[in-house]
């Protein structure tokens, strides 16, 4: 069930970094990320910082992988981390004033949530 679960975190973590690549690209996603403060592409720097964020987003999903006994296990040590972002992810994306990214990232980020726990606590 862990490994299930652990699999399922990982394919929703990939939306959010295929956005974020994507924007990194010069895609116009702006809206659906950073409380939407961009309305189209982003800033240089920002795109930078989209492709930060996706790397975080494999490594966090490399660590819920590892917690399941089926991603690179040094990796394992970061599950607790993962799971603290995660949270933390879907608290600002919840209060996020950015009706785009609420409505898409909340439900997302609610469901990784759920599946890290129970990979966390199965």
């Amino acid at each position: 069930m862990t490994q299930i679960l652990a699999f399922a975190y990982a394919g929703l973590a990939a939306l959010p970094m295929l956005m974020h690549v994507a924007n990194a690209a010069g895609a116009p996603l702006g809206r659906l990320t950073v409380g939407g403060r961009f309305a189209g592409r982003l800033p240089p720097p920002w795109r930078a910082l989209a492709l930060v964020q996706a790397a975080l987003l494999a490594t966090m999903a490399g660590a819920v992988l590892a917690r399941a006994g089926i991603g690179p296990a040094p990796l394992e040590a970061l599950f607790w981390p993962a799971l603290g972002l995660t949270l933390l992810s879907l608290a600002a994306n919840a209060a996020s004033p950015s009706r785009p990214e609420r409505l898409l990232w909340t439900p997302v980020l609610a469901l990784m949530t759920a599946a890290a726990l129970g990979v966390g606590f199965l």
